[in-house]
């Protein structure tokens, strides 16, 4: 039996965000290339905050600033910790770093550099070097799920960034059991993921704007189809 993923698509949706515009056709490409079957629903992140109930996979859009802090950081916590496919690209990596600061390390007063001002409790901050509009390097750690979904030990992917992770706070992510798992030649990060959970992958770049939008990146499958596992496993135990 063929089951079909429910994917929240969590984000202001906007004609404007190249990434947007293309993930209906990826999506659909997806279910063209492997036969997985994804229904995706937009959610403002103003109405996610009352938790996904019901959804396959939570995918947390480029497209930042979001119009609410809380309502991403509870659409993430409540996929992390209810073990949903987790995927977040961009601004949603960085929202994903954020929350596990907050609630897995204890930071309480981390904070977004793009949301509001801080100083030392700055745990995403502006790149020294901004990424927006730029292709990139990024070098993937052996034996990583990185490197099982990618394919390669080495890529180069698109970026539309401004921030990311402040190199201060890496240990304490890392001590508490996030991974980072790709670098770029510098050794800043580009990718996070946590072991044991079904999926949870983030990454800086953008797979969605690769090539010309008609091939899907491998993490985008890869999504895709952890959601559909998600939904088959759901149904195999009633």
């Amino acid at each position: 039996m063929t089951f079909t993923a429910r994917i929240a698509l969590v984000g202001e949706r906007s004609p404007n965000v190249q990434s947007h515009v293309r993930i209906p056709r990826l999506l659909e490409a997806v279910r063209e290339r492997d036969g997985l079957l994804a229904e995706a629903y937009w959610i403002p992140t103003d109405e996610a905050g009352g938790g996904l109930d019901g959804f396959d996979g939570v995918w947390l859009l480029p497209g930042s600033p979001y119009r609410s802090e809380a309502g991403a950081l509870a659409a993430i916590r409540s996929a992390r910790e209810g073990g949903i496919p987790l995927l977040g690209t961009c601004g949603g990596f960085q929202h994903m770093v954020l929350e596990y600061a907050r609630n897995v390390c204890g930071i309480a007063g981390a904070r977004h550099a793009e949301n509001e001002a801080a100083g030392d409790d700055a745990v995403i901050m502006p790149l020294a070097c901004s990424l927006a509009g730029h292709e990139g390097e990024v070098n993937v750690a052996p034996g990583s799920s990185a490197e099982r979904i990618m394919g390669t030990a080495r890529s180069i992917e698109r970026f539309n960034c401004m921030f990311g992770p402040n190199p201060e706070y890496v240990g304490a992510l890392e001590a508490n059991g996030l991974r980072f798992t790709g670098h770029d030649d510098e050794g800043q990060v580009r990718i996070a993921e946590l072991p044991g959970h079904p999926f949870y992958f983030a990454t800086l770049f953008q797979p969605e704007l690769a090539g010309d939008g008609s091939r899907p990146h491998p993490v985008v499958t890869a999504f895709v189809a952890a959601a559909c596992t998600a939904v088959s496993e759901r149904a195999a135990a009633g």
